[in-house]
């Protein structure tokens, strides 16, 4: 039976709060299709504001790739803001697509996708606002399968008892497969209801369902195992890895947004995966191995969607996209494409030891040149040793002073601070590299007018990394180091004005330490938190550190665990964590070991990339049946032949 749009209510409430056109839809390249037509209908939400939510990747991957398939929907939903919480509360209309403005209670799945942990409690908004009962075992039949993917569901205990299921690692072919389990259920005269369908999904061993998984605790409060509930589950559930991305090329036409978004470009993902081996590095570590996209088909992927979209600048993404093995004609092809034309090439990640001149000369010939960005993350080399970052303070100054020669003005650095073994000193090298930096600008320019912006963020121990058994930093110390820093930057009279300082304080990031490394006690902090009135964490206007400590204080009362136990106590190496159950392919004695190795500081083993070096037997390659994909465009293999 159809369901109606909620749009003719909502519109009369639109003038009443910010922003109202990001709750409009009809965006170029949007899709609306007939519900009645289709069997399994999807609802895709990002949680968090549409500005931020509507150029994510993987939702507007999987918008397409679903929307393709025969007899499938798939709608976009954001988080609304808390003006149009309440008056959508007031008028009884529940949380919508901004597609068709159905109801997300209606669907069949809601898929939530988190970039980061600091978005949970807009999931029980948006539950909240759709009827949907936030706990996975007071929900009803007709209720959708609320499913997690991103990176955060890597550890997706904190939120287990809200969640039905969780998918780890690349969605475009689970979400293709839990379709197709969904379709036959249903097909089936949905058999068995919500078990059934969720225990058919479990039984692949590539979904995970926190309901069939008891959790047994020690007295002191470690996890003393993860076990299956029901015959037929897994003791384990593995990630996904698409191994052929010239197979996937999405997103073909791209979202253009009605209003301003964070990225206002057309991205595509040139590879995935890194083997860097940056320790502190979740991102690196869970998307492994490499596999790059052929030139051809990232020309093809450029030109399809600059033509469906009118974006004027094109990101070449990836974790590391100057790491691309053919990035020098993949950028000039491109640029000889684009030359006399309103398109610019950017991109938006690149280490400082893959950069080259002759690179952004290629990226910068269609258009202006802003400021480049670099991430040496350490202050110190003896800190940069133990994070894996191998790059020296001379690597960074040839490489500015080349930019600088080449007519660039400013430059953005990028460094943590937080970091295990980190002392003072470290963070205040931070400000001697920086003033090295203008200094030598100035020296090959001759110019006063040399810029040097030092963006600060704050460490966060992640799963599935060597450094998930540290201790984190409290936040006390955290803030005094970054407060000396800014001293030390302001009273240097020759080169202090020409550096700008960015940093957050370091209260957020134990709050995001707390749900990236929590268990499903901390679910209950959660749900405090968002019944407290907790929105848009991830927003310092929004965040209270004070809501998130006192209702930890208070849900935890009854535990043997509290804040500080979940953030700044360093893990044994048999300690059982959250997410151990769940297998990102990464082998954990090797986590072990490199964690080991990063605590020896001066003395620490340097683990080189693994493209072009020996195997350093990660474990994810046999484990996940993968295997390195790198260039040249003919897709041959390149793979380490040794273990070391």
């Amino acid at each position: 039976m159809p369901i109606e749009s909620v749009f003719p209510r909502l519109e009369a409430l639109l003038p009443r709060v910010q922003k109202p056109i990001q709750y409009v839809g009809g965006e170029l390249n949007s899709v609306v299709k007939d519900w009645d037509e289709a069997e399994v209908r999807w609802a895709l939400m990002y949680p968090d504001a549409y500005e931020v939510g509507v150029p994510n990747q993987g939702v507007q991957i999987l918008y397409e790739v679903l929307n393709e398939r025969e007899g499938v929907l798939a709608e976009r939903c954001y988080a609304v803001w808390p003006d149009l919480e309440q008056l959508m509360r007031e008028h009884g209309i529940p949380h919508f697509t901004v597609d068709a403005h159905r109801p997300l209670g209606a669907f069949d799945v809601l898929g939530i996708s988190f970039a980061s942990e600091m978005g949970y409690t807009n999931m029980l908004t948006a539950l909240d606002l759709a009827g949907v009962p936030l706990r996975a075992a007071e929900r009803r039949e007709e209720d959708p399968i609320v499913l997690a993917g991103g990176h955060s569901a890597f550890n997706p205990e904190p939120i287990a008892d809200f969640l039905d299921a969780a998918v780890l690692g690349d969605g475009e072919e689970i979400a293709l497969a839990i379709t197709e389990v969904i379709r036959e259920w249903k097909r089936e005269g949905s058999p068995g209801g919500r078990d059934e369908v969720l225990l058919r999904l479990a039984a692949t061993g590539g979904v995970y369902v926190p309901r069939f998984y008891d959790v047994d605790y020690l007295p002191d409060g470690r996890i003393e195992r993860y076990r299956p509930n029901r015959p037929g589950v897994p003791w384990t559930v593995q990630k996904h890895t698409v191994m052929d991305l010239d197979q996937w090329p999405y997103p073909k036409n791209p979202i253009v947004p009605l209003a301003e978004s964070v990225h206002e470009r057309f991205s595509v993902e040139i590879f995935r995966g890194c083997t860097r081996g940056c320790r502190f590095c979740q991102a690196g570590m869970i998307t492994r191995p490499v596999r790059e996209r052929s030139k051809a088909v990232v020309s093809e992927m450029v030109e399809q969607g600059v033509r469906s979209s009118g974006f004027q600048e094109v990101g070449l993404l990836s974790l590391s996209s100057a790491d691309h093995s053919e990035i020098g004609d993949i950028a000039k092809g491109l640029a000889d494409r684009y030359e006399g034309t309103n398109t610019g090439l950017s991109l938006p990640s690149t280490r400082v030891d893959a950069f080259n001149i002759d690179l952004a000369n290629e990226l910068t010939r269609n258009g202006r040149r802003s400021g480049l960005t670099f991430a040496p993350e350490g202050g110190s080399e003896r800190m940069r040793r133990v994070i894996n970052k191998m790059v020296t303070e001379a690597d960074l100054i040839r490489t500015v002073t080349a930019a600088y020669a080449a007519g660039w003005r400013q430059v953005k650095l990028y460094f943590m601070c937080g970091l295990p073994t980190e002392t003072d000193e470290d963070v205040l090298a931070i400000a001697d590299l920086a003033r090295e930096v203008i200094r030598t600008g100035r020296e090959v320019t001759g110019r006063r007018d040399i810029r040097c912006t030092v963006s600060i963020g704050g460490f966060v121990p992640k799963p599935q990394t060597p450094f998930q058994w540290a201790g984190q930093t409290p936040h006390e110390v955290v803030d005094a180091r970054l407060r000396a820093l800014r001293d030390a930057l302001r009273a240097d009279r020759a080169y202090g004005r020409s550096v700008g300082l960015r940093y957050h304080e370091g209260r957020p990031s134990i709050i995001e330490g707390l749900l990236s490394r929590g268990d499903r006690r901390v679910g209950a902090v959660i749900e405090a938190v968002w019944r407290d009135g907790g929105r848009f964490d991830g927003w310092s206007e929004h965040f209270s550190y004070e809501r998130w400590t006192g209702c930890a204080e208070r849900a935890l009362a009854g535990e043997p665990v509290d804040l500080d136990w979940y953030t700044v106590r360093e893990r044994e190496r048999d300690e059982v964590l959250p997410w151990d159950h769940l297998d990102a392919g990464l082998d954990r004695g090797w986590l072990w070991q490199d964690w080991q190795d990063a605590l020896h500081g001066e003395e620490s083993v340097e683990v080189d990339d693994c493209r072009w070096n020996p195997c350093y037997d990660c474990g994810v390659c046999p484990t996940m049946g993968t295997e390195i994909q790198i260039g040249p465009t003919d897709r041959s293999k390149l793979l380490p032949l040794t273990v070391v």
